[in-house]
């Protein structure tokens, strides 16, 4: 099995408010996240390839223009948690490159979720 991966950066805010008063994330804060989208297949393509890194490029304008320096709360659905956006980039991934095996966001340099189907 190939894979690749491939990394991208965004600032942001949200705020978990189902959360008890006292827990760190129910109050609005922000992260530096880390999205990294894993991509496999079994060959290669004709260019010696999993997919160009290339043709990833796109996912970069889509975080650029949905999610960097905005708050999460307002453009996720469902709380904007690390492990929904995993799933929601993996979806997101997934519809444009049917190579997509995995996304993992980190909020932290010490957290990270991961979504893998």
């Amino acid at each position: 099995m190939f894979r690749i991966r491939k990394e991208f950066h965004f600032s942001a805010s949200h705020q978990l408010s189902h959360l008890p008063d006292d827990h760190q994330c129910a109050r609005l804060h922000g992260h530096n996240y880390i999205v990294v989208v894993e991509l496999a297949a079994q060959r290669l393509n004709a260019d010696g390839f999993v997919r160009d890194y290339h043709d990833l490029k796109s996912l970069k304008s889509y975080i650029d223009d949905h999610f960097d320096h905005r708050h999460l709360n307002d453009v996720m659905e469902g709380p904007s948690t690390a492990e929904n956006m995993a799933r929601h980039f993996y979806d997101w991934c997934a519809v444009r490159w049917p190579e997509t095996s995995a996304v993992l966001i980190s909020e932290t340099p010490k957290t990270w979720a991961e979504f893998r189907p």
